[in-house]
């Protein structure tokens, strides 16, 4: 049943949400909610005592789920409320969870709860539930103790009150929404009330006893209870049973069993109240359902995959073992930004299912993730495909196209497979090792397949270890910024300084982390760009107290990574810091990858521009024997170019005659560009005088001393 209430509470698209926004579908909530209750029971409140108890339990609700940190305990005393209110008709839970389901899901101001809207709500209801649940049971404890005293005293009052007295229970026993019977000692039914008729859907009762109302592999037990009463071992008793309807369809109840006495001592009947749980035995249930599954394709979640992947790894026979399986599907944001979200979901739904059928002859369970991420686990047997032969099928069955509206899609995935695993095997430290296998799979290509391999991962450990260290140890001045000398090979004089980082790592095994390795950890944690700004701000510091403390005017160099040099914030970035540290634009010598610049990546091309434009000396870094590297240096105001280092490892490695002629031509190329040319990593005095006879300007490396620095640590130069 649906509210009549006008939705003036939706905010039009663009709007900005407000606080009166939000207590507009607060109360359009509350006033519904309070229709269906007020609709589904008798309660013994005005309309508008319901409706302002209902907005109090809304804010309760509300004001939980979007609170943090995230308690849903907090909700407790809101089933009991409902309760207090007479709110027990038979639908009150039913149209509570579908009013508050409905709107933790969709109601505009717990948007910005993401993801976690859906998973906050399945708490908060099953809050609800429990309290609701244990409210219900205390009331009719208390209605049941309200008839067991109304009898006694009936036994005790004087003949001229008994009629009143009779009347008094009849009222009791005929109104209560709860089923109730009065049976003998033996179990014999005397009298029951309408709504336990109600309830077995059974208006005729006459020669039954308990016994013959519950299913018949429980009539034992409750037939020891009732002796257990009779005897006197216990004045009341609460269990659980499943109740018979004669169409043979069973109903789950909860039965409060007490004794009644005719003189105070001695035992006469058996007081049974019965409260029908079936439904909210259901509620449990599906909410479980939903906290262990993936709403969309219905397979179970990382949470319940974890729980059996524990299960399979102790039961696996240790001779075949266990293999599991971490999908990853390529490119699928491609799916959902060409086609569509509703497209996306049913690629996830069919995969869902073709995945279940290539391991359907195993015992084994398909799990969904996050996003577009599966696993599988397989419990081996003697028949169980190999890895290979798993591997092959999942690809020819993800390959098939699946055709929505005449488009015919498919997707391919990426998978880390872990064979074998061991029995004791963490499951925390499993998965995230299978993640880490599809992750080396990944930066292969796409529809890879990696398996794990222990040295590999521990070298990806370390390296992940140090790239969640590196801001701290940026933050805390671990990371600083050096020069070295940039040597004119002609002469062999240092006419400049390029600008390094080095990182003195103390953690564990004491180590100094080079330049390179540093950008390449950078780029792993956003840290990249930050990094950037403080080797210009504290290079261009070093450099310029040099000049004034010398009386030289020796230029800076800096060589940026891709992602750096694409930044649309770099001019200013450097303009900004060589103002703050008095170093002239036009000794600093700004360096680009030529890869992006060919790209035309980002702004890289614009940065480049306007760098030369300010009067910075702007270089091509990696310069190769490509067309496209020429052609850049034709097009942008290059000053120098940087020989590319897989030409300079090449040209030591000695392994082509050819090499040599090639550089040679190359850097003739340059300088006829007008171009100066810069080749780093210079080692020995032989490589270093053939790069200066091949033509080269300038030169780096371990050759020339002293090494990396700060300027403030070097001799006289």
């Amino acid at each position: 049943m649906t509210s009549p209430l006008h939705d003036s509470s939706r905010t039009p698209v663009g709007h900005a949400r407000t606080a009166a926004d939000n207590a507009r579908a607060r109360e359009k909530v509350a006033r519904k909610w309070a229709y269906l209750l007020s609709s589904s029971t008798y309660l013994p409140y005005s309309q508008q005592e319901v409706d302002q108890a209902m907005r109090e339990l809304v804010d309760v609700v509300f004001d939980t789920a979007t609170k943090e940190p995230f308690n849903a305990d907090q909700v407790t005393g809101v089933g009991t409320r409902l309760v207090d209110m007479r709110c027990t008709g038979p639908t009150s839970m039913r149209r509570t969870i579908d009013v508050l389901g409905k709107a933790l899901m969709t109601e505009q101001e717990l948007y910005r709860l993401d993801d976690k809207r859906a998973e906050r709500a399945i708490a908060l209801l099953g809050v609800i539930a429990s309290d609701y649940l244990e409210a219900t049971r205390q009331f009719i404890f208390g209605q049941q103790e309200d008839i067991k005293e109304a009898l006694v005293r009936a036994g005790a009052e004087a003949q001229r009150r008994m009629r009143a007295t009779e009347a008094r229970f009849d009222a009791v026993f005929t109104s209560s929404p709860s089923g109730v019977v009065l049976a003998a000692l033996d179990g014999t039914i005397s009298r029951v009330n309408p709504s336990l008729q109600t309830m077995l859907d059974r208006e005729d009762f006459t020669g039954l006893t308990l016994f013959d109302l519950v299913d018949e592999d429980e009539a034992p037990f409750l037939k020891a209870a009732c002796q257990d009463l009779a005897d006197g071992w216990a004045e009341r008793l609460h269990q659980q049973r499943k109740l018979i309807r004669p169409d043979g369809e069973a109903v789950r109840a909860g039965m409060s069993i007490s004794v009644l006495r005719d003189d105070g001592t001695t035992a006469s009947h058996l007081l049974v109240t019965v409260d029908d749980q079936t439904e909210m035995s259901l509620l449990q249930g599906q909410l479980s359902h939903q906290s262990l599954h993936d709403v969309l394709t219905g397979l179970p979640n990382r949470q319940y995959f974890s729980t059996r992947l524990e299960s399979v790894l102790r039961q696996a026979d240790p001779a075949v073992g266990a293999t599991l399986y971490h999908l990853d599907l390529d490119a699928f944001s491609m799916i959902t930004d060409g086609l569509g979200r509703a497209v996306g979901d049913r690629v996830l739904m069919n995969v869902a299912q073709r995945l279940k059928a290539v391991v359907a002859g195993e015992n084994a369970m398909v799990a969904r993730f996050d996003g577009d991420e599966f696993a599988i686990i397989v419990q081996n047997t003697d028949t169980t495909p190999d890895v290979i032969s798993m591997i092959t099928s999942i690809n020819e069955e993800l390959a098939e196209p699946v055709y929505f509206d005449g488009l015919g899609v498919a997707a391919s995935a990426s998978i880390g497979v872990v064979h074998k695993p061991p029995a004791d095997a963490d499951v925390t430290e499993l998965l995230r090792t299978a993640d880490m296998t599809l992750r080396r799979a990944k930066a292969n290509g796409r529809r890879q397949w990696g398996l794990f391999d222990p040295a590999e991962d521990t070298r990806d450990r370390s390296w992940f270890s140090l790239a969640a260290q590196m801001p701290g140890a940026l933050e805390m001045g671990d990371i600083k910024v050096v020069c070295r000398p940039l040597v004119q090979l002609m002469g062999n004089r240092t006419i400049g300084f390029e600008a390094q980082l080095r990182w003195d790592h103390e953690t564990g095994d004491p180590e100094t982390i080079s330049h390179t390795l540093c950008l390449e950890l950078a780029e792993q944690t956003g840290l990249v760009v930050p990094l950037r700004d403080t080797l210009l701000e504290d290079a261009s510091t070093q450099v310029h107290w040099w000049n004034d403390e010398h009386g030289t005017s020796l230029p800076l160099a800096v060589s940026l990574t891709a992602n750096q040099a694409c930044d649309p914030d770099l001019v200013g970035a450097v303009l900004m810091r060589l103002s703050q540290t008095g170093l002239d634009t036009s000794l600093l010598r700004l360096g680009m990858p030529v890869s992006v610049l060919i790209a035309d990546r980002g702004e890289a091309v614009d940065n480049f521009r306007m760098l030369a434009e300010n009067g910075v000396v702007t270089e091509i870094h990696e310069f190769g024997s490509a067309a496209g590297d020429i052609e850049c240096l034709e097009e942008l105001p290059a000053t120098s170019v940087r020989i590319a280092p897989r030409l300079v490892h090449r040209l030591r490695a000695g392994k082509s005659a050819l090499i040599g002629r090639t550089l040679k031509d190359l850097i003739e190329v340059a300088k006829l560009a007008g171009a100066t040319v810069v080749v780093d990593d210079i080692e020995t005095a032989d490589e270093m005088t053939w790069w200066r006879s091949a033509g080269v300007h300038f030169g780096m490396g371990r050759y020339f001393e002293p090494g990396p620095a700060d300027l403030h640590d070097f001799g006289t130069v």
